[in-house]
């Protein structure tokens, strides 16, 4: 009956609009005789009609979305649209009074302030306000722990630094049938773990050129080899398994993508990108000579995805990724390979995860050191080992169980003394939807970090997280 209303209410402005143009034209007519006022007319007319059959169609399917979304059989949807279609006269003048008093008040409370930019292009609003309360069995870690240094009495504490604010935008049409998109994704997880010293920071960024089957992405986003992560509201200020086979660093890229459609199920995907490193990650120590902090590396994947519909599909993806660490007078290379997937064959379980074998891979994200350095003229790369798995079950609705692990193993022969040699988590979460836009999860992490020669530290993390998305 609310949609009816608002139909209703929309069709007298037309009625009244229709009635405005009539009399209006009637009178340029009967003063100037001009054809070309009746010409107007027809064409404002074929407008208003226009309007009309869009709007009777976006209703209709709104309908049926409805009826979808509340388990309504077809038959007795088709029967609610005709019972919402009968005549306002035949319902008591009180039912209707008191119809329309709800209908406007709810329409009160969904106004919204548009958010309009200086260049007239949408802009839409995303991130979320989470709070984090949690408890380390290890207290010589942070809120969120990705390796171990030592060890420490019980330590937990409360913190919203991990809340992310988002931005994502519509540019206008381009060149070849072509569109622009953008996104920033910014939260509060700096440096400083104080409340009041929280820094602001970028995330993620990037404007796309997106044609039908190309697109160019220049931003800063993960490495193009290693596109998912697993779920977690505990971990949103690092990806969830960083350092435990989780390759993950944000940095400056530039990304392309050509898509094949090889029949209406099957996609093939070619991607490559330049991507900047982070060679700080390396561990290499200064006494060894001047480190470039930052070098380009090549990165490629190729993915095949079978769609069995809109919402379920099985990826498989493949990648590699080039470069050079240079350090005092030496220069060591850099290599990594994967093999990525994601599956959710059945509506209430996903599978992802990823597998990796490479070198010097601690400058994309990799834990340790991913370089040796035995004097100024001689390094060598560490090679590694790793990857991670999840598991997720979407048991109803609102309510979603996630199991997850993963590792990196770095080779003996390759590290000095001290030097990590393994990092391994496991854990999962429940999440349940509270409301539509809020999510409680809670989360349990065990976290172990073996250095060679020198010891093994336990972490158990617990985390209890409240996520207002927006």
């Amino acid at each position: 009956m609310q949609i009816h209303l608002n139909i209703l209410h929309r069709w007298l402005g037309a009625t009244l609009t229709l009635a405005c143009v009539f009399g209006t034209s009637a009178a340029a007519q009967t003063a100037t005789g001009d054809s070309a006022t009746l010409h107007q007319i027809l064409e404002r007319l074929d407008r208003l009609e226009q309007q009309n059959r869009e709007l009777a169609a976006e209703v209709g399917a709104l309908r049926k979305e409805l009826a979808a979304a509340h388990g309504v059989p077809q038959g007795a949807a088709a029967g609610a649209e005709t019972a919402q279609s009968t005549p306002a006269s035949t319902a008591p003048a009180s039912d209707l009074d008191e119809r329309l008093a709800v209908q406007e008040q709810r329409t009160d409370e969904m106004a919204q302030t548009k958010v309009e930019s200086s260049q007239h292009f949408p802009i839409r609003i995303t991130g979320m306000a989470l709070f984090n309360s949690y408890i380390n069995s290890n207290s010589s870690v942070p809120d969120v722990p990705t390796t171990l240094t030592g060890s420490g009495p019980l330590a937990g504490g409360a913190t919203l630094r991990q809340t992310v604010i988002g931005l994502d935008y519509q540019g206008p049409e381009i060149f070849g049938g072509g569109t622009i998109h953008g996104f920033l994704n910014m939260d509060f997880f700096g440096p400083s773990s104080d409340p009041y010293g929280s820094s602001f920071r970028i995330r993620t960024a990037g404007i796309e050129f997106n044609w039908e089957n190309t697109s160019i992405m220049v931003g800063q986003d993960k490495p193009l080899i290693s596109p998912y992560s697993p779920n977690s509201l505990a971990e949103v200020g690092v990806a969830p398994l960083s350092d435990a086979g989780n390759l993950w660093v944000w940095q400056p890229q530039l990304r392309v993508e050509q898509r094949f459609h090889l029949n209406q199920t099957i996609t093939l995907r070619a991607q490559a990108s330049l991507f900047e490193t982070r060679e700080g990650y390396s561990g290499v120590t200064p006494a060894y000579g001047a480190l470039q902090y930052a070098r380009p590396s090549v990165q490629g994947r190729v993915a095949l995805a079978y769609n069995f519909d809109d919402n379920r599909r099985i990826e498989i993806g493949s990648g590699g990724a080039g470069s050079t660490t240079h350090v005092a007078d030496a220069t060591v290379p850099s290599h990594v390979f994967t093999v990525d997937w994601f599956a959710n064959p059945w509506r209430r379980l996903e599978i992802s995860g990823l597998l990796f074998r490479g070198e010097d891979v601690s400058n994309l994200g990799g834990a340790g050191a991913g370089v040796t350095v035995f004097n100024p003229y001689y390094a060598i790369p560490v090679h590694a080992d790793g990857g991670w798995t999840q598991f997720s079950f979407l048991a109803t609705s609102r309510l979603t169980f996630n199991l997850f692990g993963g590792e990196q193993q770095n080779r003996g022969s390759d590290l000095y003394y001290g030097n990590l040699g393994k990092n391994e988590a496991y854990g999962g979460n429940v999440m349940y939807r509270i409301a539509p836009n809020v999510i409680l999860s809670l989360e349990s992490q065990q976290l172990h970090t073996t250095y060679l020669g020198t010891g093994h530290f336990l972490n158990n993390h617990y985390d209890l997280g409240i996520a207002y998305l927006f």
